[in-house]
């Protein structure tokens, strides 16, 4: 697992932000999406949708990736039994990254905020499989990326809501409802809002 674009010296105006899919998204992949965004400058955007889950079990992703057996992987720790593999984006399907809280962290892990960091190498996964990963944790695999310019024009077209993100969001096992939960908590009604942007 690579983190795209691993170097990180500054952050990024959206970094640390959710976008929220506007009503009209155009793009059938992100509709409805709420995506987590890791990485943010001038030459494009990198994010992980949050509210998309995969079939795949974390159990079974650890068999596959051949860190744990199958009788290893019965008796894994609830926390790590119950870890929701997310659909992270279209982008690079096979490659696989783990937001989580910053108690944990080794030398591949890119601070996103001061309490959020995201890791892609298996040494995270082994980890959490022995209970001694970060206390809060989110497994994705892909990612949404754009290039220059292309996240901004997306939202000057009114293709996504943005605002801060809040762990509680971020790391909550209420992926169904998350949406519609997080519009909530910004006082937003679906029904109010528009599809066309704004212009003065």
């Amino acid at each position: 697992m690579d983190i795209p674009n691993q170097k990180k010296t500054s952050r990024g105006f959206l970094d640390d932000q959710f976008l929220i899919a506007m009503p009209g998204m155009k793009d059938e992949r992100f509709a409805r999406s709420v995506i987590y965004i890791c990485a943010h400058s001038e030459e494009g955007a990198m994010g992980l949708i949050i509210n998309q889950s995969q079939e795949l079990l974390f159990p079974d992703l650890l068999v596959q990736l051949g860190i744990l057996d199958e009788q290893e992987a019965i008796r894994l720790p609830s926390p790590a039994r119950d870890i929701v593999v997310r659909n992270g984006g279209p982008v690079d399907r096979s490659r696989g990254f783990v937001l989580h809280s910053d108690d944990y962290r080794v030398e591949s892990s890119l601070p996103i905020s001061d309490s959020v960091c995201l890791t892609a190498t298996v040494d995270i996964l082994r980890a959490i499989s022995i209970g001694r990963g970060p206390r809060q944790a989110l497994m994705a695999l892909g990612y949404a990326g754009w290039g220059a310019g292309q996240l901004e024009n997306e939202i000057a077209q009114n293709g996504w809501l943005t605002c801060p993100a809040k762990p509680e969001f971020l790391f909550d096992a209420d992926i169904d409802r998350k949406y519609d939960r997080l519009l909530a908590s910004l006082g937003v009604d679906l029904a109010h809002l528009s599809s066309d942007a704004g212009h003065a």
